[in-house]
């Protein structure tokens, strides 16, 4: 298959879960997103699919009923080249580690962010080869800003890096992003970001701004303690330093 062929063709992705609830989000949850679901309740569901499943990545509940996930992701990952994502609601550490060790490509407990999710599946299939699925991550008829080597798309609400792998941002974070790139290389005062926020102003105080600034570098910033674009003005605000020729003068000034 040549280099377009993958791009163009859509991933499977084999859901095996318990929970008619789940695999029902899940499936329409991929479908909106651009992939071909395959809801199973079950390792047998999977074993039905032949020696060879025409699958490129299972999502994988740790915890089905009367089973293991983590026997059917160790079969997996013995016979098959098949990149797995591991989920499971239960906030053990062991469990995390167990499933890795196991196999699993990546791993996320339940509740889950939907676009983290979907961001890593992409970043699994990338990293594997398999096939991208999806939408072009931001289509050229998108609003779009780029800053240093990610873009953020404003029609979709979703930042990428430069390879094209989202970067999950939750709500606060996205509209504290979007409130900088609306306004770059200008100081803003604590006080106007907590105004700009709208409605959920009542939610947020002086401190819980610290935080959503700390958590945005961590995910925008190369080294978060040194940030390039993310910027405090001691005593006056932050600044959002957009360009490299706006990072040179604010560093000369």
């Amino acid at each position: 298959m040549n280099t377009k062929d993958l791009a163009s063709k859509i991933a499977k992705i084999a859901i095996i879960d318990d929970d008619p609830d789940v695999r029902l989000a899940l499936k329409a949850l991929l479908q909106e997103n651009g992939f071909e679901p395959l809801p199973m309740e079950g390792s047998r569901d999977f074993f039905a699919l032949g020696d060879r499943p025409d699958v490129d990545l299972a999502l994988i509940d740790l915890r089905l009923s009367g089973e293991s996930g983590l026997t059917l992701a160790i079969h997996i990952r013995e016979h098959l080249d098949l990149p797995i994502v591991m989920l499971t609601g239960v906030g053990d550490e062991g469990d995390k580690i167990v499933g890795l060790e196991a196999g699993a490509d990546d791993y996320l407990m339940k509740p889950f962010n939907p676009r983290e999710l979907l961001a890593r599946i992409r970043a699994v299939l990338r990293r594997s080869g398999k096939a991208q699925g999806g939408p072009e991550p931001v289509p050229v008829d998108h609003d779009t800003i780029k800053f240093g080597d990610k873009i953020l798309d404003r029609t979709r609400r979703e930042l990428f890096d430069h390879t094209g792998v989202e970067i999950p941002l939750t709500n606060g974070e996205y509209r504290l992003l979007e409130v900088f790139l609306r306004k770059p290389d200008e100081i803003i005062p604590r006080e106007e970001l907590l105004t700009q926020l709208g409605s959920d102003l009542s939610h947020y105080v002086d401190r819980t701004i610290d935080v959503l600034i700390l958590r945005l570098r961590r995910k925008i910033e190369t080294v978060p303690s040194k940030p390039v674009h993310l910027q405090t003005r001691r005593g006056l605000g932050y600044i959002f330093v957009q360009a490299p020729e706006g990072i040179a003068k604010s560093l000369s000034s």
